[in-house]
């Protein structure tokens, strides 16, 4: 069997330095990088991992678990979240929850099962209702909507203010019939639920009465569904000059449905997002969005996560919750 040592000797450096290489050191000269590689391969070298992890009682890796890796937010998310955490010199393994209750459950059970040093979880099926299945004996960190007072870190996106300020910001640009579109309201804290909150509160500030004719919600956020929903709020008869979609999948999708319908954006209606998802500074128009700070929240709760595992065999700290700041990005979509 083929060691460090033999590695080491083959490139001229020392197992220590071998040993950097292997765990992707951010301190190893590339020229030294390289010959160690190239050693590696030309001998076949394999890291006994099971070894390695007895040894250490870690595996170097953590989890992520979203809902659904085929939407960009959530690919824009994990993308996040591996930079965040190869500056600590961890991997990361992604998976799919399916966006279910039953999916997020076994997340929690992977990493229970020590398949993971810890767990970021990005919450839709589990609510507050469910406090007592966060407490683990592991690092975890919830990341998302959902507003748990429960015995885990978690990392909140800026919900309720990020939508009253998208809100606002159609009210600024002339908008006074504001159309939402969003989940099917439920009596869980969710997306929808909290940037409703904050479409109404905008609206209250501005004194414009909220029109249940321009709440339109829709089963899934996705750009089907909101391409449908303009359509349906163009052939309704219902006047409206600004809609608030609750996410950017949704408000592209309602780019399309209202260009199908011959409705211009922004000259007859303005859009606005929320996510900042790269695909819309590409739509036609560009859409304006709420930037939540994904690579702030992707950086802070890999940082949560680091602090609870260097905590192992301590007092461990209580709960902390973290709620990003957010901007407002104005595109060609409001004008």
């Amino acid at each position: 069997m083929v060691t460090i040592q033999d590695v080491a000797k083959a490139a001229g450096v020392s197992a220590m330095t071998v040993s950097h290489v292997i765990n992707d050191h951010p301190h190893v000269k590339s020229e030294t990088r390289e010959r160690v590689l190239r050693a590696i391969a030309d001998l076949d070298y394999r890291v006994n991992v099971a070894a390695r992890n007895l040894r250490t009682g870690r595996t170097g890796t953590i989890g992520l678990a979203v809902p659904e890796v085929d939407r960009p937010y959530y690919g824009h998310l994990a993308a996040a979240i591996i930079a965040a955490a190869a500056r600590h010199n961890l991997k990361v393994a992604i998976e799919q929850t399916g966006a279910s209750r039953e999916g997020e459950l076994a997340a929690l059970a992977l990493s229970r099962n020590r398949l993971y040093d810890g767990l970021i979880l990005s919450t839709v099926g589990l609510g507050p209702a469910d406090t007592d299945l966060l407490k683990v004996d592991y690092p975890m960190v919830i990341l998302g909507e959902r507003i748990f007072d429960g015995p885990v870190d978690h990392v909140a996106m800026p919900n309720v203010e990020g939508a009253r300020a998208a809100t606002a910001h159609l009210i600024e640009r002339g908008c006074r019939r504001i159309a939402l579109i969003d989940g099917r309201p439920g009596d869980d804290v969710d997306v929808s639920g909290l940037r409703y909150d904050g479409y109404r509160e905008a609206l209250e500030e501005a004194g414009i009465p909220i029109d249940p004719r321009l709440l339109i919600h829709i089963q899934v956020l996705t750009m089907e569904e909101g391409a449908a929903a303009a359509r349906r709020l163009s052939e309704s008869g219902v006047e409206a000059d600004g809609v608030f979609c609750v996410t950017d999948t949704v408000a592209i999708g309602a780019l399309r449905g209202f260009a199908d319908a011959g409705v211009r954006v922004p000259q007859d209606i303005k859009v606005i997002g929320f996510d900042n998802i790269a695909e819309g500074a590409y739509s036609v128009p560009s859409l304006s969005s709420i930037d939540p700070d994904h690579p702030l929240m992707a950086s802070t709760a890999v940082r949560f996560l680091v602090g609870r595992l260097a905590e192992k065999g301590k007092n461990q700290r209580v709960a902390r919750e973290f709620i990003s700041r957010f901007t407002v990005v104005a595109r060609e979509s409001t004008g």
